[in-house]
């Protein structure tokens, strides 16, 4: 037997077996040479575990790297990796593990390996957001690159009845999945399930609106669970330049690789002699508009 119940998630209300408090569960939480106790609410789930292992070792771990939890299991004495869609339920001792990453890899972008998630490209937002035209413009050479590579696209729109739907200058075909939401991270148990059904993942491409909202909780949360961030400065933007300036500085300081989106398709083909090199070259013949993107307010 196992200190916990590790279960798989097929429905909400899950209740404790006599071990929990106010519908908490204690928990001891371990990283590297550190233990602490804490506890969590009956039924957290990976997601609310890394939240709670960033908040009380936040900065001892390095984001650059990837991780797992495992969970002491009494029966093999020693602790085990916990499967996909596991929740907890009763007192346990839980490991925050580093995985480790060859840092000559990092930064680059192979397509087998690398998604786009477009985010909250909307049609009620044209208004509003600086700059709107441009990143709409530069959103859509990305689009064709990922059609020409062969790259899995995931979209999101926020609130779509409100809001609209993406505008029409974004050709969506053959994306993955378009989906709505109302939290403002794309990282939801739609684009959770489309991201395990590509194994091998390791890079996001990230484009769209607000940068110091939806773009930024997108890329903390992606962050958070191990994957490599590119957010595409040429294409996001804010309904304010100083929010957008200072999302850009704080996500580069997180680990987040901020690039453009001529970076992006030139190091996805890498080659002059890749087979898709000219149609790539087409799309960034004329150079993306460069507009006021560059003002730091």
């Amino acid at each position: 037997m196992t200190h916990a119940s590790v279960r798989i998630h097929t429905a909400p209300g899950i209740m404790a077996d006599g071990h929990s408090n106010n519908n908490h569960v204690p928990v001891l939480l371990s990283f590297s040479a550190f233990s602490r106790p804490s506890s969590v609410p009956v039924g957290s789930g990976y997601e609310v575990l890394i939240q709670k292992f960033l908040s009380l070792y936040g900065r001892q771990i390095d984001l650059h790297r990837k991780f797992m939890i495992q969970l002491y299991s009494d029966e093999w004495a020693q602790y085990i990796d916990l499967p996909k869609g596991f929740i907890i339920s009763e007192k346990c001792k839980l490991r925050f593990v580093p995985l480790e990453t060859d840092v000559t890899i990092l930064g680059n972008l192979i397509p087998a390996t690398t998604v786009f998630f477009c985010c909250d490209m909307q049609e009620r937002f044209r208004p509003a957001i600086k700059y709107f035209g441009d990143i709409i413009s530069v959103g859509q050479r990305l689009l064709q690159g990922a059609r020409i590579l062969g790259i899995p696209v995931i979209v999101s729109e926020q609130y779509p009845k409100g809001l609209g739907s993406t505008v029409q200058e974004m050709d969506l075909t053959g994306a993955r999945l378009v989906f709505p939401k109302t939290k403002f991270s794309m990282v939801l148990p739609e684009a959770e399930a489309a991201l395990a059904d590509l194994p091998g993942v390791r890079s996001v491409v990230l484009f769209g609106v607000e940068t110091h909202v939806c773009i930024q909780q997108t890329a903390l949360d992606l962050l958070a669970r191990g994957f490599e961030v590119h957010m595409v400065a040429d294409s996001t933007s804010s309904r304010s330049m100083m929010d957008r300036m200072f999302a850009l500085d704080r996500m580069a300081r997180t680990g987040i690789i901020v690039t453009t989106s001529e970076s992006v398709l030139l190091q996805l083909v890498g080659d002059k002699e890749h087979p898709k090199f000219k149609e790539i070259q087409n799309i960034i013949k004329a150079s993306a508009p460069e507009s006021g993107l560059l003002s730091k307010v």
